[in-house]
């Protein structure tokens, strides 16, 4: 695929474009003979509907569940009993093929009869053409690839299209899986079993961008095992960066903690990212994943006392990794022409802010903090300037616009089952590292005293917010925020940071805080002697803000995250999303607050940020439901409103015609028009 010319990329390509079929009116009786079935088949594309010589309506449904549920539908739009509702696979739903397909072969025999031979094998020519040719232009245009999956989790997209060449037309997003493709993707991924792995490879883009599309693989990117066996090196970096922070809440500790927490985020996601572009699965790839890790061990061995005497080390195994990774870059650009431009602008983008660290090694604190800075922001910042100037080139002259295009004309994308996927992983580890910060050794007989009351409301909070972040604002998406635009792709990802940051530092200030004897029930000597030297008598005023402004932080980056998704607006929810984010806000400021409040005690401030927690839990849980919904009992099928750029006036000409509406083809005119969906 590397070297293969663009346009034999597009031979088996397809949209993602969902349509909108509008429901037809009350049918006319008709004969068989001159009817045209309303259901149009591609090959890979299973049937939903079709009609019986008698004229009679047939629907498959899958399964019982999802027949009782079209059954609700049919009845809506078809106020006749025309139709006939059967499970496929079922006898019924056999027989009735049957029949229809003894209907048609007679059918055919006539035609064959009437019009002669060579009349009808010229039509039978002309129809197979016809079959060949609408096959291919519905693969290009309206046809959806093999990504269901994909399109269910992440949204639509009429920008996307796939090289595969030999993966087995898929169905569109709302349509049946074919068993058989399926069959014969399982079947080509055992053929494997057995070969030996190479010792190199050559690389093949997983996808990319050209001419305003994305052309990608058919499949989904699975998390390799290596990548989160570097997520473990990730967990002790954590563990050690979070607890020095939280033995010395003061400025300047803060400020470490901030710089060498970016730095090893810089190496993880630069290593996530060439993984996520790139597929090559040899034993080269694996070996550069472990120089790499070797590296950000190198790194965190040297961050507790980077401010002083391990500061030079510190950079060398950071620009170690960064190097690396840009000589990998450049051999990608020589082997692989294509993407070429894009890898020498990550090359420089790798090599000038690496100067700028090199530099700074020479320049004694607290000058040094301002060149630290500036190679952060263009290490973190460089790389969406480019993404911008790619996109809006034309905005600023035709020249610079023509320059760019025949430069960027192909240029890597992000995988988003891969980015999600290993976002997820790592926050996953984040909360992960909250939960074992609070585990503490009791030395009394009793032990349901202070201590563990703390630690329990420190569970609690971080179960909250691990619900939240999952299971409210990354779950039920109309579209993600990568497949929704650039700006909220950019907003996704720079607010990971800032989140993960933010709520590691107030997890390693909990681990103190559970400790802590400045309350009623918390003798020291409850505690084993490992941890009686961590424990204080009181709150220092650092401890305070490191907690309180870290879990507010944190939770406020969730909410800009869960913003930047569009979520499945359900009809009538009790609270909208607006307002639900307006009260996760409102508790943010009193997160903000809190550490004013100095007469709280390690117990009561622990108890007061949890329900706080809490609260915005319950609030979503609760605004998200609809009114006719039941908390108890079986669950009543709900709808929801998914937005759409169409005019009323336009929606309800396309009804009455009987047409198809491509939702996201729609122009960005008109008013906004909702679609109702059960």
């Amino acid at each position: 695929m590397t070297s293969t010319p663009p346009p034999k990329l597009t031979t088996t390509t397809s949209s993602s474009t969902p349509t909108l079929t509008p429901p037809s009116s009350h049918p006319q009786p008709r004969s068989p003979s001159s009817h045209t079935p309303q259901h149009s088949h591609h090959r890979g594309r299973r049937l939903r509907n079709f009609l019986l010589p008698d004229g009679r309506e047939v629907h498959i449904a899958l399964s019982p569940e999802e027949a009782e549920i079209l059954r609700e539908k049919l009845k809506v739009i078809r106020k006749d009993e025309g139709f006939d509702l059967v499970i496929n696979g079922s006898p019924e739903h056999l027989d009735a093929l049957r029949r229809a397909h003894s209907h048609h072969e007679s059918r055919r025999e006539d035609l064959r009869r009437r019009h002669g031979e060579d009349v009808f094998d010229e039509f039978e020519s002309v129809r197979a053409e016809l079959d060949a040719l609408g096959s291919e232009l519905h693969m290009l245009t309206d046809h959806a690839v093999s990504l269901d999956a994909n399109f269910s989790k992440y949204g639509y997209s009429a920008h996307l299209r796939t090289y595969d060449t030999d993966s087995t037309p898929g169905s569109s997003a709302s349509s049946i899986h074919d068993s058989e493709s399926h069959e014969k993707k399982d079947w080509e991924a055992e053929k494997r079993n057995g070969r030996i792995m190479k010792l190199y490879k050559k690389p093949t883009v997983r996808q990319y961008f050209h001419k305003g599309l994305l052309w990608r693989a058919s499949g989904s990117t699975e998390v390799a095992s290596f990548e989160l066996f570097v997520d473990l090196l990730y967990v002790g970096i954590l563990a050690i960066n979070g607890d020095h922070a939280s033995e010395d809440p003061t400025g300047n500790e803060l400020l470490r903690f901030s710089i060498t927490f970016i730095m090893s985020w810089k190496i993880w996601s630069d290593l996530a990212l060439i993984i996520s572009w790139f597929e090559t699965d040899d034993i080269l790839q694996r070996l550069s994943v472990m120089f790499i890790m070797a590296c950000l061990l190198g790194l965190t061995t040297n961050m507790l006392d980077a401010f002083n005497t391990t500061y030079s080390m510190l950079i060398a195994f950071y620009l170690a990794a960064r190097l690396f990774m840009a000589s990998y870059l450049i051999i990608l650009a020589i082997t692989i022409p294509m993407i070429r431009g894009m890898m020498i602008v990550q090359v420089i983008l790798a090599l000038i802010p690496s100067a700028i660290w090199v530099g700074s090694i020479y320049i004694d604190m607290p000058n040094r903090l301002a060149a630290i800075w500036i190679a952060i922001v263009f290490d973190l910042c460089a790389a969406l300037g480019v993404v911008i100037v790619i996109r809006g080139a034309k905005l600023v002259s035709k020249r610079l616009a023509a320059w760019v295009d025949k430069v960027f004309e192909f240029y890597p994308a992000v995988n988003i089952e891969h980015k999600t996927e290993r976002t997820n992983a790592f926050v996953t580890l984040v909360f992960g590292y909250s939960v074992v910060a609070i585990i503490y050794q009791n030395a009394a007989s009793f032990g349901l005293n202070a201590f563990f009351g703390k630690a329990a409301l420190g569970l609690v909070q971080a179960f909250c917010f691990n619900w939240l972040y999952f299971e409210l604002d990354g779950a039920d998406l109309y579209q993600h925020a990568i497949r929704r635009n650039v700006v909220s792709a950019m907003i996704w990802g720079t607010a990971h940071l800032p989140f993960v940051m933010s709520f590691v530092l107030g997890a390693s200030a909990l681990s103190k805080l559970v400790l802590a004897t400045d309350c009623r029930d918390a003798n020291i000597d409850a505690l084993l002697s490992t941890y009686t030297s961590k424990s204080e008598p009181e709150i220092p005023i650092g401890l305070r803000w490191f907690y309180c402004v870290g879990l507010g932080l944190a939770l406020f980056c969730m909410g800009i995250i869960s913003i930047s998704h569009i979520h499945k607006d359900a009809e009538g929810v009790r609270i909208s999303k607006k307002h639900r984010m307006l009260n996760r806000f409102a508790v943010c400021v009193i997160f903000f607050a809190l550490p004013t409040a100095k007469g709280l005690n390690s117990l009561q401030l622990v108890s007061v940020t949890t329900g706080l927690v809490v609260w915005v839990l319950l609030w979503e849980l609760w605004g998200m439901s609809c009114p006719d919904e039941s908390f108890f009992g079986e669950k009543k099928p709900c709808r929801y409103t998914a937005r759409c750029k169409i005019s009323k006036k336009d929606l309800e000409s396309a009804v009455k015609g009987g047409h198809v509406v491509n939702v996201s083809s729609l122009s960005d005119t008109g008013e906004k028009g909702t679609y109702n969906h059960w």
